[in-house]
This record gives C-alpha cells, structure tokens and sequence, in this order.
C-alpha cells in the first residue's frame, strides 16, 4: 500500500458536513484530508467516518481538519496520510483537489460581492492548486456565478488554471497568466433533481484535469441518471413512522393523524425548493426566504421551523407544533438530509446543550451541503479520466495492478 498503488486520492477543502466527501468516496476517491472551519460540522465528519462501514480507509489514513483553509499547509502538515503512503505527500502526487468554496459571494440570496467578499476562497483554492499539483481539480459553487457579472472573475479562474489573458480581480488590471497546466473541462451548472435529489438545487461546478493526466481524452460530464424523485417518494416512509404511535391511538387521534399524513401525501408529489443553511448570525432554523416558505407549502410543508426528532417530540411534548398544524407537518433534520441527497445512516452533529445550537448547527450542515449524488457523478466522470491517464501512462513492462 503506498502512493504508487491505483487508489484514487483526494484532499477536500470546505468539507461541510461531508456531502461532498460522502458523493466522491462513493465514486472511488479515497480522502486523505478533509479541511473545514465550522466545529460542529467538523464533528459531523470525525463521527461518520469514526463509525460508518467502507470508511476504513478514512478511519487510518484521512485528517480531519478543523481549522480555516488559508492556514492549511498539506505538504508539511498532514499526519495520518503518512502511515499510507510512507512519508509526506509531494506536489503532484494528489489525485483530486475539491471544494465546495463559500456561496455568500455569488448567491442570488446574498448581496453577490464576488471579490470583494471577505469569504470568497477561489483565490486559496487557487493556491493550493499550484501548491499541490494535483491530477484533477473540482469546485463546486453556486449556479449565481454564472451571472454575466462575474465573466471577467471567471475568466480569470480559468486563466490561472489553464493560461490566458486576464483582469486580476483585485486590480483590475488585465494581464497574461501562465496557468498552471490544466485543462479547464468546463464550467457547467447541473441541477441536482436529475441526478435523484427531490430538490431543486442547481450548483455550478467547475472540473479542470492536468494536461498531462488528460493526453487526448476528452472529459464527459455526466447525464441526467434517473427519474424525478419526489419529495413524498423520498420521505413517505420516514413520514408514516412520525405519525405512527398517534394512528395507533386510534379515536380522534387516530384520526387527526390519518388525516393529516393523507393531506401531506396528497400534496408533497413534486420535489422541494432549493435548501437554504442560513446565516450564522442570524434566526434559527427554518426553510429559507418567503418564496420558498411558500413552495414548500404547496408540498404540505409547514417551513416556518424544523421539527425534533421523533425522540425530542416525545421528550418536549411538541408533537401539535411538529405534526399538527394547520399548514403541515414541519420536517426533521434527518429528512431535511433525505431532500438534500445524504444516506439515511449519516448522523450530524451540534451542541447537544440548546436547542438553538444544536438543532440548528445540524440543520445548517445540511441546508449548506452539496447533494452526494451529484458530487458522485461528477466524482465517476474524473476518476474516469484519471483511471484511464494511469493507464496510458504506464510502460509496457509495468504491472496493471
């Protein structure tokens, strides 16, 4: 086992709750570093990966890094990785550099100030590039930065990843830039509903291989994969189990029950606006902005809130604010993780101590995560290239495995 065997390596910056790391794990990609600045999404990741079967290779080899990407320095700083490749990595060994960067800066919800936004992280996520060399480079962000208005920022992204004329976005000054010998596959917004997500969530993501990993092959994004899910396919069980001891009941509890899961089932048949995490300094959880509020209740959703958990409904005795208003029942956190793509299994975690930074932090995690079915895709269309680059590469005389 060490850096010469085929095992598709990647370093992710910006790792959330891990919706990304859990889409590129499933496509083959095996991680040796996840970077990522919020504590309880930091403790989202250390307790999946800590438990979850097929993660053993995360379990030994993959630092969970909880700290802000510009200090992280992956040539001198990574511990467990060296028990796998038997020192530290060296610039151009990586396999896949991902992130999913900051949205604020480019989202239709926000004041979209692009450079001038203290969060925008393209330029370290640049840095690092150049830094670590790696075969293949993804950054996801969202679908604003297509927007005519930051043509030139994109420009100059694809300018320093490939070479090209540019403006610098801080100077404004146009100029000719080297690149750092990629091919820039393209800038393509997917949205997530083709891809089996009961979402409407379009995210732009940017795919750039190393021209010498590429040669003459040609990179294939992905297609559409599946059949519209709803949201009532995706959470119809989950649904019926929440309203399960009160049909038991049976009388006029019973009935309540049966009446209000039938209205939901009735309404939920379409798939759900686009998830908003929120901000950190302001409100609790909820569904996002009026419009959405509103989308979500033509599904039978009530989005003015999150429910709790079936266990905390029981404890805090709020199964009429959680199930029984008038507008619909509200949705748990483990569902809001279904309508965003994550496998039932994976757990987050908040501070369990208030309801305010505990559901929250959970909710936020998710309402923030890139949906692991697209990053799946897009993850098996680069290691497709990169499987196939290892190939060609190697000399006759070279075992295949």
């Amino acid at each position: 086992m060490g850096a010469s065997d085929d095992t598709l390596t990647s370093i992710e910056i910006c790792a959330g709750a891990g919706g990304q790391a859990i889409g590129l794990h499933q496509a083959g990609f095996r991680h040796l570093a996840l970077v990522e600045i919020d504590q309880y999404a930091a403790a989202t990741l250390r307790r999946n990966i800590a438990q979850r079967d097929g993660w053993e290779f995360e379990r030994e080899f993959c630092d969970i890094i909880h700290n802000d990407v510009n200090d992280f320095k992956p040539l001198v700083e990574l511990d467990k990785p060296l028990g796998y490749l038997g020192r530290e990595l060296r610039r151009g060994e990586l396999g896949l550099l991902a992130g999913g960067v900051p949205c604020p800066p480019f989202s239709h919800a926000g004041k979209q100030l692009g450079k001038d936004d203290e969060r925008d992280l393209f330029p370290r996520m640049l840095d690092l590039v150049d830094e670590l060399h790696p075969q293949a480079v993804m950054i996801e962000n969202v679908r604003g930065i297509k927007d005519d208005k930051f043509a030139d920022y994109r420009d100059w992204v694809v300018a320093r990843l490939e070479g090209g004329v540019a403006k610098d976005p801080q100077t404004g000054i146009e100029r000719t830039h080297e690149g750092a010998d990629y091919k820039v596959c393209g800038w393509r917004v997917l949205e997530a509903s083709d891809f089996g997500v009961p979402q409407l969530r379009p995210r732009a993501i940017l795919v750039a291989i190393r021209k010498d990993v590429l040669g003459s092959q040609s990179f294939q994004w992905p297609k559409p994969q599946r059949d519209i899910v709803t949201v009532r396919e995706a959470l119809d069980a989950s649904m019926k189990a929440r309203y399960r001891p009160f049909l038991k009941q049976g009388g006029q509890t019973g009935q309540s029950a049966k009446d209000a899961l039938k209205r939901w089932q009735d309404m939920s048949g379409n798939i759900a606006p686009t998830l908003v995490g929120g901000s950190k300094k302001h409100g609790g959880a909820d569904l996002g902005p009026s419009r959405a509020k509103a989308a979500w209740g033509l599904l039978g959703v009530n989005a003015l809130g999150v429910a709790n958990s079936p266990a905390d409904m029981d404890q805090k005795n709020s199964a009429e604010r959680d199930l029984f208003r008038p507008a619909g029942p509200m949705i748990t956190v483990a569902q809001a993780a279904i309508i965003q793509g994550f496998p039932p299994e994976w757990d987050f975690e908040g501070d369990r101590k208030t309801e305010r930074t505990g559901k929250t932090a959970q909710y936020r995690q998710v309402g923030n995560a890139f949906p692991p079915p697209v990053a799946h895709a897009v993850g098996e269309a680069i290691a497709q290239v990169l499987t196939a680059g290892r190939i060609s590469r190697r000399s006759p005389q070279d075992p295949v495995s």
